[in-house]
């Protein structure tokens, strides 16, 4: 793991091309006085970890000029005729306008730096690579908490890993850096998207149907008040979530971090991971999730077995 590189305004050698770093002294996070340098710095210092995690998937940029508290916006079409050349696209058909849309990807560390000196703050990957965009890597679950304590986010993660241990299924956790846990169920590009949603809502039904009281899997915001939403429909071709070491636009500039399902407990706050301390934790236990793409979990015989019943 990198150190931290002390980035300064002007060009910065990397990967062999020179990027153009500005305003490193601007504010982002302003309780925290959080510059966009040391942004920048933090994404540079786990970026041998973090990309392995974002090669050859496209970026969904999020963009915030001014920080946490300015205005931000998306942008997932580049002009490809006003951006370094070194920058590497993929083109992808929309259907809804009928053009192509070039996405960036971000396979190196001189990508990673000009996506955070854009404002990128978070780094939202699509679940599929450019080698198969079809079918995604992983299916995800999203514990979207709406008024309800963290507490109950923790005992629907525990009870969505109980139900997928149960068919054997391996699952991964983290925490979304925002307000919830993300859980990750590999499938190693195995089903199209499609595929793997009706599974998620198979998964996110069953664990509504144990802890009706506490969660929900309506998408209406104000039909899930004080429940903790179970979001499966982010499992759909062009979504994205934030990437594992994704710092998030939140107080405390907190960190989507990867966690063992023991570290899920009562003790567990969102708020203990953040680019303050994140490469110290790195140092300690490594990267959680680096067997992720290693493992297979096969659902054919479970969704066999669903679609039968």
């Amino acid at each position: 793991m990198q150190q931290e590189t002390q980035t300064r305004n002007g060009a910065v050698k990397l990967n062999g091309h020179q990027v153009q770093l500005t305003n490193q002294s601007k504010i982002y996070w302003p309780e925290e006085k959080i510059t966009k340098g040391e942004l920048v710095d933090y994404y540079l210092s786990v970026a041998d970890i973090m990309l392995p995690h974002l090669k050859n998937r496209p970026m969904s940029l999020h963009r915030f000029p001014n920080g946490i508290k300015g205005v931000s916006f998306y942008q997932k079409d580049l002009d490809v005729k006003n951006i370094p050349d070194w920058l590497k696209t993929v083109a992808i058909h929309a259907s809804s306008t009928g053009k192509d849309v070039d996405y960036l990807l971000c396979n190196n560390e001189a990508t990673l730096a000009y996506m955070a000196n854009l404002g990128c703050i978070e780094v939202n990957p699509w679940l599929s690579r450019t080698t198969n965009l079809d079918n995604p890597d992983y299916i995800v679950l999203d514990l979207d908490p709406e008024d309800i304590s963290f507490k109950h986010v923790i005992d629907t993660a525990l009870c969505i890993r109980d139900i997928l241990e149960e068919m054997d299924i391996g699952s991964y956790v983290k925490t979304s850096g925002s307000t919830g846990l993300h859980i990750y169920i590999p499938v190693a590009c195995k089903y199209e998207y499609e595929v793997c949603r009706f599974f998620a809502q198979h998964v996110a039904t069953e664990a509504h149907e144990r802890m009706p009281d506490v969660t929900s899997i309506t998408r209406a915001k104000a039909q899930r008040k004080h429940k903790v939403y179970i979001d499966y429909l982010q499992n759909s071709f062009g979504q994205t979530v934030a990437a594992p070491y994704s710092a998030r636009p939140k107080p405390g500039a907190t960190v989507s971090a990867p966690l063992l399902w023991k570290e899920v407990t009562g003790k567990l706050k969102i708020s203990d991971y953040h680019i303050g301390n994140m490469h110290k934790r790195l140092d300690k236990v490594g990267d959680l999730w680096k067997e992720i793409h290693k493992q297979r979990n096969d659902l054919k015989a479970i969704i066999k077995n669903m679609d039968q019943n």
